[in-house]
């Protein structure tokens, strides 16, 4: 046996202290390194750390016996917040951003339409804050171009990043903190050259009542949203602008403001054949020539498109000249520089000025 003098042995002591307080050292750097990579995983949504399919709840089942609150919740009658309708419904995660916050799906069976498909939802962190518990959120029902079908080219935060540009944009000041509706455009493939104009075509799925029916049906029944039209818009590019344009002039009573990006300015579907008196119905240059007749309600169409978007200038500039600032319809045009037809350029021209000029015309959060 070798007997250490207490020199030796407060050295070698000395030396296994150090060797521990390293260890430590490692361990906690490979947790905080797990930490990090699992965070990191999942917001790349890759293997076991992914969030992706599973169940996501905005609060929507708080209520009391764990439904929604709506008109039998207790809220008062005169209350400019309506709290969720029911019934609550499920959502699974397709992404979640690196806020924390979530981009869920669901399968909506449209009761007014009939028709059935996806719808995306996003709510911003502000969205579950402690001095906003109790508050209506304004909400912006996002339409995608091209064919709108079997995704939302908005519902995916990585190349677009509408989510995270909503979030900036309240922060800044330049934009409410919008609840995003994201649904299917056209209830199928666009093959053939096939679009639905987001109307209720003859014989055809009835999908301008889902876009203006349905899907705010569906937030009101799983989100705390604003009664009033005034937390009520559109948004979109391409033939989802079309949409969303029309709709507005269409309703209204429901919708006050619409950001219109590279849009079409008539129905032009080839569903139309036949039903001349349906279209002119869903033509955005009659709708605003006759709400301008009636003298309101006001709406606000907010236009945008790109310098380089030669075929859609003409027309854009032409509805702003003959109906905009005209009565009750009040336009706005964002002209990006060296933009072309496309949803990144839209982002762009909504960081410019248009998110901040729709955002000064509507209201929320607003308190009960």
């Amino acid at each position: 046996m070798t007997h250490l003098n207490n020199g030796a042995y407060q050295s070698q002591g000395h030396r296994r202290a150090s060797r521990a307080k390293r260890w430590t050292i490692v361990v906690a750097s490979i947790a905080v390194l797990g930490l990090i990579a699992g965070g990191v995983l999942n917001y790349l949504k890759i293997g076991p750390f992914s969030d992706k399919g599973k169940p996501v709840s905005f609060g929507q089942d708080q209520a009391k016996g764990g439904q929604a609150g709506g008109a039998g919740g207790g809220q008062a009658p005169d209350s400019k917040v309506l709290m969720p309708t029911g019934p609550v419904a499920e959502f699974k995660n397709t992404s979640t951003l690196s806020d924390g916050t979530q981009v869920a799906v669901t399968t909506l069976d449209g009761k007014k339409s009939g028709f059935k498909g996806k719808v995306w939802v996003w709510a911003p962190k502000a969205y579950k804050e402690e001095k906003f518990a109790k508050s209506g959120f304004p909400v912006l029902i996002a339409l995608p171009g091209g064919p709108g079908f079997p995704n939302n080219y908005w519902m995916d935060d990585g190349g677009l990043h509408l989510q995270s540009s909503v979030t900036k944009w309240y922060n800044e000041g330049k934009g409410k903190p919008f609840i995003l509706a994201m649904p299917v455009l056209n209830p199928k493939p666009d093959t053939g050259g096939l679009y639905w104009d987001g109307s209720d075509i003859p014989g055809q799925p009835k999908m301008g009542t889902w876009l203006t029916e349905d899907v705010p049906d569906l937030i009101k029944a799983n989100f705390r949203t604003v009664k009033s039209r005034d937390g009520w818009a559109f948004m979109g590019s391409s033939s989802g602008a079309f949409a969303g344009l029309k709709a507005v002039l269409k309703h209204p009573d429901k919708f006050k403001a619409v950001i219109a990006s590279g849009p079409d300015i008539l129905p032009d579907s080839p569903l139309w054949k036949g039903y001349e008196k349906e279209k002119n119905e869903n033509n955005p240059e009659l709708l605003a020539k006759d709400l301008i007749a009636r003298k309101g309600p006001d709406v606000y169409l907010a236009f945008q498109y790109g310098s380089k978007e030669k075929s859609v200038i003409p027309h854009v500039d032409k509805f702003i000249a003959t109906y905009g600032n005209k009565g009750p319809v009040h336009t706005h045009l964002q002209v990006i520089e060296g933009g072309t037809h496309n949803a990144k350029t839209y982002i762009d021209g909504m960081n410019a000025g248009s998110m901040k000029w729709i955002s000064d015309q509507m209201t929320g959060p607003v308190e009960p």
